[in-house]
């Protein structure tokens, strides 16, 4: 090959290896291209918002959590703002440079001397950071607030001093009613009752501060700074009548104490038309403002345990109480309902034609059923030829048994579960427990006859009211409920609750003869007199039920549930009430005892708050200051006013009067005495605990003592007033409280 040649080759050979690195390089720019052309496009947002999170922060603004109020607009929970004073070592080591002035001096001691915090406290935050936050204190009062902001603007702080606003729950009442509130947690987050329920209407919407920092984290104007306000939460309107609501608390915390209750009372009042729950409480609430501090009984039980303080056992059992004392037992527990369930039973039994109230029963204290020998509360029987009505007044339990045989297993199932039993009541509140009952393949003979007097299965308190309180309106299953409207702060509705009556559980007819024959078990002889109310209509039934889930050491039920369910009569709407006694260990342990009174004098208390018309005078006549008077001036006045009066002496000026001037008369053989030249007589107050009450009213009247009586009529005397033996001014008033104490349920 000559030189001509091996150069043409050689020309090749580089002409190729330059179109190959022209090549590649035209790979490496299109790659590149390609890649820019992606970062800046396709990926632009994405780091555009890596960008803007390390050259932004943000400081969250807390929205105010909406009010709570009670059916008056009382308010029942509402938000507290306070304040959190913070400062930027940062920038006070910077501005301290800068102006050569000693700014960790007149902060420390200005923010110790108003908040009240050691100087050397505040000095130490400041000097061992150097950070652009750091709390001096958290929760500041207005009057500290607004100190600092003057302290703050006299002394050109306001880049070295910041505070921000925070909210923190707070309930007006207290306690009252707790576990339908329940509270929130660290973060203002609802945790129970209606505040978790209805968290995302109360909590609102978070607020934001954005703001641009530089590399050393001093802030920056900038595109990027923005101020997204918060928005406030929606208040809450609902059905609770906090006076209502009162009265019933006190009633349970009566029966605890009176009836040695180990494991709670529970009771609700709740309109029968609408399904609107006036009160609802469970005994012993805690104090939602300090939901972690037990209440006296659960401290007392943690106190008894045994466990050191600071061991696990004790921590453990403690969080257990708490969690106990939180729960709601209207709600969240269930509970065998015993005789009270007869209502359901008579009605499906009536309503489907299987029974009539004029059909007639016998009782031998006994029903045989499969071979067991099941026994009625009477040992010794309630006879023959009596009718359903008074079966059901008598709660014979023979009788139940007798009428759900004839309405047979797949009726009864079927009107237990028309009647809501077998699905939750729809209540507005967390942690609804469910009926558990029989599967209807396995309901005998046997399980029919105890299901028929409400054994062996087991319902929430508020599911059974609102089967109840469905006879009471006249055949009609509502939802309960607990929360009316919803409005926000413009008074906006943003929710109202809207009332369905579609849902049948019996005729009219049936529940109109049924409400009948409970209004005669109240009024008459039947077993729910101690539910009696003078001057109104109250049908009621009685229940007790054994535990059959807690047994002694030789296999036998010991605890029992005393309770009471009762229902106004009227022309308007009603109210239908209940109240559960968990495990009394007083003496008697029935519901007619342990519940009837108490709900007796719930109603007296509420019907006429809520203006039930009453068929007698409510009217009271205060007695009047009469000490002083001319005895014919003051007998001219006692004789305007309607009340009756004895003078004792001869002297022309009333010296002493009994009743004294503030009490009222409440009875129309009230008589006051007027003393004109004595002290007034007394009178030894006899004891009238087990007598008749119509024999002790009249042994009261005999000695000169004006009697009231509250309870049963035709009713032993359980409380008097006035203790035996007493020495007590003639005319002194005594009331009587009487109760029917020889029957069961």
């Amino acid at each position: 090959m000559n030189n001509i040649q091996k150069t043409s080759v050689a020309l090749l050979k580089t002409k190729k290896r330059i179109i190959a690195i022209l090549i590649v390089m035209a790979l490496f720019l299109s790659f590149l291209l390609i890649n820019l052309l992606k970062l800046q496009i396709g990926l632009n947002s994405y780091y555009k918002d890596k960008v803007y999170n390390q050259v932004t922060t943000s400081s969250a603004l807390s929205a105010e959590r909406g009010n709570i109020y009670d059916s008056n607009m009382s308010l029942l929970a509402t938000t507290n703002t306070s304040w959190r004073v913070f400062v930027s070592p940062r920038e006070i080591k910077s501005a301290e440079k800068k102006h050569k002035k000693n700014y960790t001096e007149l902060i420390s001691s200005g923010l110790s001397e108003i908040l009240g915090i050691e100087y050397n406290a505040v000095k130490e935050k400041i000097s061992k950071s150097n950070t652009l936050d750091v709390t001096i204190q958290k929760l500041v009062n207005e009057s500290d607030y607004i100190k600092v902001l003057n302290f703050i603007g006299d002394n050109d702080l306001e880049d070295l001093i910041f505070t921000e606003a925070q909210t923190s729950r707070f309930y007006p009442q207290g306690s009252l009613a707790a576990h339908v509130l329940g509270f929130t947690g660290s973060d203002n987050q609802g945790l129970y009752g209606l505040e978790y329920y209805y968290d995302s209407y109360l909590s609102g919407e978070t607020g934001y501060y954005l703001y641009a920092k530089d590399a050393s984290g001093k802030a920056l104007s900038s595109e990027y700074s923005a101020y997204i306000p918060s928005e406030s939460g929606a208040n809450l309107i609902t059905t609770i009548d906090s006076y209502v609501q009162a009265q019933l608390e006190s009633q349970l915390e009566q029966i605890v104490i009176n009836h040695n209750v180990t494991n709670r009372v529970t009771g609700i009042v709740m309109n029968t038309d609408t399904g609107a729950i006036l009160a609802m409480a469970t005994s012993s609430p805690f104090n939602p403002n300090f939901p972690y501090i037990l209440d006296s009984l659960s401290q007392q039980k943690l106190d008894s345990s045994g466990y050191q303080p600071e061991s696990e056992e004790y921590k453990a059992y403690k969080k257990s109480l708490l969690e106990t004392m939180w729960s709601n037992k209207a709600v969240s527990e269930t509970y065998e309902p015993g005789s009270t369930f007869k209502i359901i039973t008579v009605a499906a039994a009536v309503d489907s034609g299987a029974a009539a109230f004029n059909d007639t029963f016998s009782c031998h204290g006994y029903q045989t059923v499969a071979g067991w020998r099941i026994k009625c509360h009477k040992v010794t029987g309630h006879g023959s030829g009596f009718t359903l009505s008074y079966g059901l007044q008598m709660s014979c339990n023979p009788t139940m048994m007798q009428i759900s045989e004839r309405t047979g297993a797949n009726t009864f199932y079927s009107y237990v579960e028309r009647f809501g039993y077998f699905e939750k009541s729809g209540i507005d509140l967390p942690s609804e427990a469910r009926t558990i009952f029989h599967e209807l393949d396995n309901i005998g003979t046997t399980e029919l006859a105890t299901a028929s007097f409400g054994q062996r299965f087991k319902v929430t308190v508020i599911n059974h009211l609102r089967a109840i309180a469905s006879v009471a309106n006249g055949g009609y299953l509502v939802t309960p409920h607990l929360v009316d409207k919803i409005v926000d702060n413009c008074g906006n509705t943003l929710y109202e609750f809207e009332l369905d009556t579609t849902r049948r559980t019996v005729s009219e007819k049936t529940a109109a003869e049924l409400s009948d024959a409970l209004e005669e078990g109240v009024s008459g002889n039947g077993g729910a007199k101690n539910a009696y109310v003078e001057g109104f209509l109250i049908a009621a039934k009685t229940g007790t039920s054994e535990k059959f889930d807690i047994l002694d050491e030789n296999g036998n039920s010991y605890l029992r549930i005393g309770s009471t369910v009762a229902y106004s009569i009227s022309d308007g709407e009603d109210i239908a009430v209940i109240i559960v006694v968990d495990e009394p260990q007083s003496q008697v342990k029935y519901g007619s005892m342990v519940a009837a009174p108490y709900v007796s004098a719930l109603l007296s208390n509420v019907l006429p708050y809520l203006e039930f018309e009453s068929s007698k005078s409510t009217a009271k006549t205060e007695i009047p200051n009469l000490v002083g008077l001319n005895t014919k001036s003051a007998q001219n006045e006692l004789k305007y006013l309607g009340i009756k009066y004895e003078v004792v002496g001869m002297g022309e000026i009333v010296l002493y009067q009994t009743p004294s001037n503030g009490n009222y008369i409440e009875h129309s053989d009230t008589v006051v005495y007027l003393y004109t030249e004595q002290a007034p007589d007394t009178v030894t107050v006899p004891n009238l605990c087990g007598k008749d009450i119509s024999e002790a009213a009249t042994i009261c009247i005999s000695l000169g003592l004006n009697v009231t009586v509250t309870g049963s009529h035709g009713g032993n005397v359980v409380y008097q007033s006035l203790p035996p033996g007493a020495l007590v001014a003639k005319g002194e008033s005594i009331k009587l409280t009487a109760l029917i104490t020889d029957f069961e349920d």
